[in-house]
C-alpha cells in the first residue's frame, strides 16, 4: 500500500542516526516535524518483521501530528532489517531480549537528550513492538506514556513497577494475545496504574498495518490511531 506521507511531505524532516545501546550500535529513523522545537517524543517500536517502510510510514504520521519519532531497528545487533521481511522474523528469534530492551532504555534516554524535544517521552508498539513498549513502561521510571497495540502482557509481578500512563488497543479477534489481558488489566486496576484499554471488534491481530491487507481493519486502524495521537498529545506536553 503507497504511504501515507511521502518521504519528502514539506511538513516533516527525515534522518537516520546512530546511538549506543546495549547491543552497541542501534539505527533509528528519525522523522519530525519541519523546524521541531520543544516537541514532545515518542518511539515507534517495530513488529516482528524489523523496521519496515510501513513502520518508517507511521514515523512520519506522527511526525506530522507534532511529534519527533524516533523508530530503532531493534535489529542493529544481528546487522540491520534485511529487506526480505520473512528474513526479518527468523532474525526476530535469534535476538538477545535483554539487550533489545537496553536498548529500547537507550533510545528513551536519546530522545530526552535531543536538542528538539521537550523531553518528554512516549512509546508506540505494534505486535512483537508492543510487548516492548510494555517492557519499556516496566524498565524506565522517567517513560512518561506508553501505547501498545496488541502486543504480549508483561509478568503480573512486572506490573507494579509501571509509572507511565498507558493506552492499551487489542483486536476482538486477536485470541492469542487477548487471553493474557485479564490477568494484566488486574494487576494495573491492583496496583492503581493510570491506564486505558479498547478493545475492536472484528478486528485482528496487527490491524493496524494497512501493509498487511489480510489483517487490516480500516476502522479499527483508524480509531486507535486517533486516540494514539490524542493519548499522546495530552500526555506529554510540557
Amino acid at each position: 500500500m503507497p504511504a501515507q506521507i511521502d518521504e519528502n511531505d514539506s511538513r516533516i524532516e527525515t534522518e537516520t542516526v546512530t546511538f549506543k545501546g546495549a547491543s552497541g550500535d542501534v539505527s533509528a529513523y528519525v522523522a519530525k516535524p519541519a523546524g521541531a522545537s520543544g516537541a514532545p517524543a515518542v518511539i515507534i517500536i517495530h513488529e516482528n518483521k524489523g523496521l519496515q517502510p510501513h513502520l518508517k510510514d507511521v514515523a512520519r504520521r506522527a511526525a506530522v501530528e507534532g511529534f519527533v519519532a524516533i523508530a530503532p531497528d531493534f535489529q542493529s545487533q544481528v546487522g540491520g532489517t534485511p529487506d526480505d521481511p520473512d528474513e526479518a522474523v527468523e532474525k526476530t528469534r535469534s535476538l538477545d531480549m535483554a539487550k533489545v530492551t537496553g536498548d529500547a532504555l537507550a533510545a528513551a534516554a536519546y530522545a530526552r537528550d535531543r536538542s528538539d524535544t521537550n523531553g518528554k517521552v512516549g512509546s508506540v508498539g505494534f505486535c512483537w513492538g508492543g510487548a516492548l513498549s510494555n517492557q519499556l513502561a516496566v524498565n524506565d521510571p522517567d517513560l512518561d506514556a506508553a501505547v501498545v497495540f496488541y502486543g504480549r502482557s508483561p509478568a503480573d509481578e512486572d506490573v507494579a513497577k509501571i509509572k507511565a500512563r498507558m493506552l492499551l488497543n487489542y483486536g476482538g479477534l486477536d485470541e492469542n494475545i487477548n487471553k493474557t489481558v485479564p490477568g494484566y488489566e488486574a494487576a494495573l486496576k491492583a496496583a492503581g496504574k493510570d491506564y486505558t484499554l479498547h478493545t475492536y471488534e472484528g478486528a485482528q491481530h496487527a490491524f493496524h498495518n494497512d501493509d498487511n491487507p489480510d489483517r487490516h481493519h480500516p476502522e479499527a486502524s483508524k480509531q486507535a490511531w486517533g486516540r494514539t495521537m490524542g493519548f499522546l498529545k495530552e500526555s506529554l506536553a510540557a
